[in-house]
This record gives structure tokens, sequence and C-alpha cells, in this order.
């Protein structure tokens, strides 16, 4: 069943119960209070006829004084205790088949000796004009109230039609308030779908309500997936790129291998060392593919003492390349939130990529400045022209190609690197000049005292 249709049953449902509640429950108080003022009346008019009877001395006058205060649709019926009917006096109406007997309690209630009659009765016990106890019944055919209340029922069936009307239009028109917005949205995530489309819903002069935030919510989520999906795209391009040229290579030297191989010794030596560098870069690649995609799972941040994490790291790339690295900094112990194998890797991306692109010394610095943590890493290369330095930090980026394949770079770093710093609620950014070498600045804030105090 659809919504629309859900909507529209269930609303006329819900007015037609209610409807049917209400109406009950206006019939039944009419009839509650007519047939209480009649069976008053009746009650008084009863008393009126037992206060002319008691002056009556003979049947004659008793006879006489009924007839005078008969109903005009109604009976009077007197009982004796022996069950015995000693008067019986109808006008217009009345039931004779009404049933009646002795008693000595008074009542009064309404009755219906058949269906769609309403008869009011008062019973209460009198002295008969013989001095004994009798039971006088004076009944009442309701013939106005029972008209009546048939008006009334047709009244309030008519009056409940002519409400049902303008439910049902009222129901349709905010079916197509509420659905026609989703249908909308359905329309296009299907055109999507089938077209392979990016298409946005326009929710230009629209209400600002709960289905304009779900329209704009809709939009911004086709951008990002259009977003992420150009950016998927490139990276299996650009990553299918960088992997066709060493699967080559590694192709090519294992058929020189199976021509030549055997007879020539130099050509195995060459071809085994080409393999074994292809080989490592691949490895490099694809640690560098998983790198990216481990850097967005959520990590815990713990405090860091960065001032040790930055000098164990230049000792280590010291050692390593035997290179000149100076380390300045204006503080002995610095403690940032963060991930410590993620910040020792963003060190370690800097420091490569600088000593890669120079071959004079570098400057690392780290220093504090207005409650941030600063982290440079300066060289004294060739530099990054302004074009390369608005795209170096996307992904399979390189500003020299060849360069870079000579030192085995795959365009991976620095990316890692930003994605990194922005994991931290930091800023990675560079600045260099064309022949004075480039430095590359990290901006990450710096622990707060209470996290400090906590800490301890």
């Amino acid at each position: 069943m659809k919504l629309r249709t859900k909507i529209r049953l269930f609303s006329s449902i819900l007015i037609l119960s209610m409807l049917i509640l209400v109406n009950t429950f206006v019939y039944f108080l009419f009839y509650k209070n007519a047939t209480d003022s009649q069976l008053v009346e009746l009650s008084l008019q009863t008393d009126n006829l037992i206060e002319q009877l008691a002056s009556a001395t003979a049947a004659e006058e008793t006879s006489e004084v009924i007839n005078a205060f008969l109903p005009a649709n109604g009976m009077v019926k007197v009982f004796s205790s022996d069950e015995r009917a000693l008067e019986f006096k109808l006008k217009g109406e009345a039931y004779r088949t009404l049933e009646g007997a002795f008693q000595t309690a008074e009542s009064q209630e309404i009755i219906r000796p058949e269906r769609g009659v309403h008869v009011a009765v008062v019973t209460k016990p009198i002295i008969w004009h013989d001095g004994s106890v009798v039971t006088l019944q004076m009944s009442d055919h309701l013939v106005a109230l029972t008209d009546t209340l048939r008006i009334l029922f047709y009244v309030l069936i008519i009056v409940s039609l002519i409400i049902l009307i303008p439910t049902i239009i009222g129901s349709n028109i905010l079916n197509r308030l509420l659905l026609n917005p989703i249908e909308e949205l359905t329309r296009t995530m299907k055109t999507n779908i089938k077209e392979r489309k990016w298409k946005k819903i326009d929710h230009s002069n629209r209400s600002k309500d709960e289905l304009y935030e779900m329209e704009v919510t809709f939009n911004e989520m086709i951008d990002q997936l259009r977003d992420n999906y150009e950016r998927q795209e490139d990276f299996v391009s650009n990553a299918s790129h960088e992997l066709k040229t060493p699967i080559q290579i590694v192709k090519s030297y294992a058929q020189l291998l199976e021509r030549r191989g055997k007879d020539n010794p130099e050509l195995l030596e060459e071809s085994i060392a080409a393999i074994d560098s292809e080989a490592d870069r691949m490895k490099r690649l694809v640690e560098q593919l998983l790198s990216l995609a481990k850097n967005k799972e959520n990590v815990v941040h713990e405090p860091i003492e960065l001032v040790q994490l930055v000098d164990h790291s230049i000792t280590t790339f010291k050692q390593a390349y035997n290179r000149e690295i100076e380390f300045h900094k204006n503080i002995e112990k610095l403690n940032v939130l963060g991930n410590a194998g993620q910040l020792e890797q963003i060190i370690y991306i800097l420091i490569e990529n600088a000593l890669k692109y120079s071959e004079d010394k570098i400057a690392v610095s780290l220093f504090t400045y207005n409650g941030d943590v600063i982290y440079s890493v300066k060289d004294y290369g060739s530099g990054i022209s302004p074009e390369d330095q608005e795209r170096i930090f996307e992904r399979f980026y390189r500003v020299d190609k060849a360069r870079s394949r000579e030192t085995g770079g795959s365009g991976l770093g620095l990316s890692i690197a930003k994605e990194i710093a922005e994991s931290h609620h930091g800023k990675l950014t560079v600045e260099s000049a064309a022949g004075e070498g480039s430095m590359f600045t990290l901006v990450l804030p710096a622990m707060k005292k209470a996290d400090r105090e906590n800490e301890k």
C-alpha cells in the first residue's frame, strides 16, 4: 500500500471514528437530558394526581380525577395488593400491554416495549379511597421525543458527511504537500541510479521546514558523493598508472632474462637489480596506499612529547643518510594531543621529502606561537613554482616526474601528511620560491592547561 493511500485511509478512519464518538456522545447526552426532563415532569404530574386523589371519597370521584390528570398520550393504572387492576385509564396511543404490578417502592424509568418507542413510567404507592394501600402507575408515550431523536440522528449523519468532505479534500492537499517532495526525491534518486547522473533537487521558493532540510541534506550528500566518486576515479586512475610502469618494467626484464639471461651474467645482474628496485617501488606505493586508508580510521589521541619525538627522528635520519640537519627549538618539552605513530609519520615524510629534493643541509624548527605548535622543515633546493604549490598535496602529483622516479617517490607522501595534519585539527602549508628552496610548516594546537593537569 502506497504512503499516499495510507495517509488518506488513516486520516479518514481517524476523523470518522472521532465523529462517531462525538455524535454518540451528543446523541446520548441529549437523550439523557430529554428523558430526565420528561420523568421529572411526569413525576410532578403524578404528585398532583395523588394530591387530588387524597381528597376523593368515592370511586366515581376517583375516576373523574384520574381522567382529568391523564397525559395526552398516556395511561394510568392502579394495582391492589392482590395484583388486581382497580383502575385502568388510557388516552391517545398509550399501550394497553404495558406491564405493571403492586409495589411499595417508588420508581421512575424509561422503557421501550416496542422498537423505536419510548415510554416514561412513574410508579408510587398511595392510600386508596377505601383506605387500602395501592400502587399508582402513570405512563406517557413520548411521541415528540421519539420524533426529535430521529431528526437528531439524521442531522448528525448529515453533519458527519459534511465534515468528511473537507476532511478528504484536506487529506489530499496534505498528501501533495508531504508526498510531492518525497516523490521528487525518489524520482531524482532513480534518475541518478539509472542514468548515472548527479542530479540535485531544486528547493528554491520553499518554506524552510523538515522537508526543506531533507532536500538540502540530499543535495549536500550528492555533492559529497560526486566529489568522492571523482576522487576515487582519479585515485584509481593514478594508482593504475603508477603501478603500470613498474609492472611493465618487471615484465620486460623477465622476458629479457628468458631470452638472453642464461648466457649473459651482466644482463642477469642488471635485470635482477632492476626487478628488485621496481618491486621496492611497488611495495612502497602499496604501503602508502594502505597508510592513506588507515589514516582515515578513528584513532585514539593521547598526550605526546613532541620535542623528544622530533629529536629522535632527526637522529635516525642523520645516521641513515649522513646528512646535516639543523634542529632549532625554543622549548625543551612540549606536549600535544595526537597519535604517536601518525605524528612520527608526518615528521618523517617532511624530513625525507627535504632530503630527497635538496643536496644541502636542511633546517628543522619546533616552537610555540600564540598557543599553537609550529613544526617546519626547510630545504635549500630548487624550490617549487606557484602553480605546483597549489597541487603539491594532491595524490600522485609530482613536480618533477623524472626526478621523482629517480628518488623513488610516488607522490603520496605529502597527501598523507596533509590528511594526518587535518585529523589532528592542524594545518600543513608550503612556502617556496624558485632557486631558494622550500619550507613546509605544520601547525598543531598545543595542549590546554586543563588537559595537562588531567594528564598529571
